[in-house]
């Protein structure tokens, strides 16, 4: 291991992370303002539906497959009676399909906001940026998923990227857990790491304005104004 490896597996994930933190916090403080997501619905609303729907169907339980593959130990899973056929099922059949969902929905906004001129218009250059992360992070995933296994079928990222991701969080990180894993499960590590400090600067902040309110909010009623 040399000091290389450190970077990448130990100093990159806690550097990305504060930012993560400190980002949101000074952004919540100084600059509320900007903590939305600008609509483009009014420019292009077919492909924005089918693109949108696909993507957070998808992600969803992406999200949770990545909590429980990461944060979940495998002795934990075999004591709950999850044997090794049954996890792989999961990950690989039942995760392809979500992981599928969301690269299609991905591949659509991605399009539409770099093929769509007033959609293109009215993006920052951080959204740009965002939507072709999120994208070659979604992609990687998929191909360590489907084809990276489908090669290494006894590679086990549970014994490595899960033991090094848990002891990031227990402040005992080992980088040399990262050293044989294949790489395009380093990318999608790292890329997925870069996007959580790229997170405050953009519009993925609107993620955790979850309108709970609007679920008692009476309606709003609009009346035609009656012109003299």
């Amino acid at each position: 291991m040399n000091m290389f490896d450190q970077l990448l597996w130990v100093i990159f994930p806690y550097a990305c992370l504060m930012i993560f933190v400190v980002g949101h916090i000074f952004r919540y403080r100084h600059d509320q303002f900007s903590w939305t997501a600008k609509s483009s619905e009014f420019i292009e609303k077919k492909q924005l539906m089918f693109g949108s729907l696909l993507f957070h169907l998808g992600i969803i339980p992406v999200i949770f497959g990545h909590v429980s593959g990461l944060l979940i130990p495998k002795s934990w899973m075999a004591a709950m009676g999850v044997s090794e056929h049954i996890y792989h099922i999961g990950a690989v059949y039942i995760g392809g399909i979500f992981g599928a969902m969301t690269l299609i929905g991905m591949l659509l906004l991605t399009s539409r906001r770099f093929t769509i001129r007033n959609v293109r218009r009215l993006s920052s250059a951080s959204d740009l940026i965002v939507n072709v992360l999120l994208l070659f992070i979604v992609f990687m995933g998929m191909y360590a998923t489907l084809f990276t296994n489908a090669v290494q079928p006894t590679f086990d990222y549970r014994e490595s990227i899960s033991v090094w991701f848990r002891g990031l969080f227990l402040l005992r990180p080992d980088a040399s857990l990262m050293h044989n894993v294949p790489m395009s499960f380093k990318i999608h590590a790292l890329t997925g790491f870069a996007i959580f400090a790229f997170w405050p600067f953009t519009r993925l902040v609107h993620v955790w304005s979850v309108p709970l309110n609007y679920v008692g909010r009476s309606y709003i009623l609009y009346r035609r104004h009656k012109s003299n």
